[in-house]
């Protein structure tokens, strides 16, 4: 039986030769290691850097956010001093004619006086509008109501003030329907004629445009303004309610009828359904203001065709217009226009302080004293004047008789010569 046997492996012999070429080769490579791993190291450090800067760069963007005061929230109301339950009435400024030529502004403004609510008129000259970009809008209590059908349903139910509630079902209905187009179909056929006849609109109410807008610029500026910017979108607004491709005589005609079945329907009654006011009653006095208070005729040389005719065919709707504003507004209407142009007339006036009445009088007194000592020291003097011309006249007198009695002296001696 034959064994195997292991034959040990051998490492060849290393020469000296051989162990210097190694050892070259060996630090040779051990170089290029390094140098490959330096390379590596800096092309590392711009990243590294780059890194570094932009968590710098983070951090110093939360310490300035936390550093920085959060900006103020948006003012809740516009009247800071705010009285608990006063209303504060934001609309357009007045007007020379009536107390507003916006109806949605007098209907709010009537309600709150038919109701007797606390309120107050704010003068912001036209500048403010709610959050919804309107007006009229309202403030109690800092908070904000705006839209004038939801500024009176509002506050009806807080002082539970309910206009419409003895009405049947089915007069509810009809009032619907009427206010519908009352203040959709009416007041488009009336907004048509002012914006199309800015120049009668603006005369027929006596606008002093600088006062109504609260700018300070030249009112040939501001006419042109009203005219071709405020005016034509008033014409689109119109035409979207009553209709477009028609005449002025023909939507002047849709306004008419308006009126028409509005006078038919209130025949010889006080009110559209009996003898108390309800909203349709309202809403129709807020747009009959706009057409009756237009100063129309020969006067003025403005022609209104729906006060024309709401004048000669519809006498019983001017009549509740008035009954409206004397029961409503009262003396309170003539302090809101005209050149007065009040806008809480129903604020009485705080009495001024007696002091300061006291400090009037005497400065009344002293002036009055001090006119009487004037006017005698003039008399004196005038008096004085008169005496010694008096005086000058006498010595003129004398001296010329003087002189005439010599003359004639003078002749009788030449005649006796």
């Amino acid at each position: 039986m034959s064994t195997e046997v292991e034959t040990p492996v051998v490492a060849p012999a290393v020469t000296e030769d051989k162990k210097e070429i190694i050892e070259e080769e060996a630090a040779k490579a051990a170089e290029e290691a390094k140098a490959a791993a330096e390379k590596k190291d800096e092309e590392k450090k711009p990243e590294e850097a780059d890194k570094k800067a932009e968590e710098k760069k983070e951090k110093a963007k939360k310490e300035k956010k936390v550093k920085e005061p959060a900006a103020p929230p948006p003012p809740a109301v516009h009247k800071k001093d705010f009285e608990k339950e006063v209303v504060y009435l934001y609309q357009f400024p007045r007007c020379p004619t009536l107390p507003n030529i916006s109806p949605k502004c007098l209907q709010l403004e009537t309600w709150l006086k038919l109701h007797g609510i606390k309120y107050e008129n704010i003068n912001h000259n036209g500048k403010l509008r709610s959050k919804r970009g309107f007006l009229p809008f309202v403030e109690l209590n800092g908070e904000e109501i705006s839209d004038s059908d939801l500024i009176v349903k509002n506050l009806a139910q807080k002082y539970e003030k309910e206009m419409d509630e003895g009405l049947t079902n089915e007069q509810r209905n009809i009032q619907h329907a009427m206010v519908q187009m009352v203040d959709k179909h009416l007041h488009g056929a009336f907004l048509h004629w002012a914006s199309r006849s800015a120049e009668d609109m603006i005369k027929g109410y006596k606008l002093n445009l600088q006062q109504f807008t609260g700018y300070k610029v030249p009112n040939g500026i501001l006419n042109f303004w009203f005219k071709f910017q405020h005016c034509r979108k008033g014409l689109k607004k119109a035409k979207a309610a009553v209709g477009t491709g028609y005449s002025n005589d023909e939507i002047d005609a849709e306004g008419k009828a308006d009126l028409k079945v509005l006078s038919e329907m209130l025949a010889d009654k006080e009110y559209f359904f009996g003898d108390e006011p309800h909203s349709l009653d309202l809403v129709t006095f807020a747009h009959l203001a706009q057409i009756i208070n237009v100063e129309s005729g020969e006067e003025t040389g403005v022609k209104c065709p729906l006060k024309e005719y709401l004048e000669s065919d519809c006498t019983n709707l001017v009549g509740l217009y008035n009954r409206m504003k004397d029961r409503a507004w009262g003396d309170h209407w003539e302090e809101a226009i005209g050149e007065k142009l009040e806008l809480n007339p129903h604020i009485p006036k705080p009495d001024p302080p007696k002091e300061e009445e006291e400090e009037k009088k005497e400065e009344g007194e002293k002036k009055e004293e001090g006119e009487k000592k004037e006017a005698a020291e003039e008399s004196a003097e005038k008096k004085e004047a008169a005496e010694e011309s008096a005086e000058k006249k006498e010595e003129d007198d004398n001296k010329k008789e003087e002189e005439k009695e010599k003359s004639d002296e003078k002749k009788e001696e030449e005649k006796k010569e």
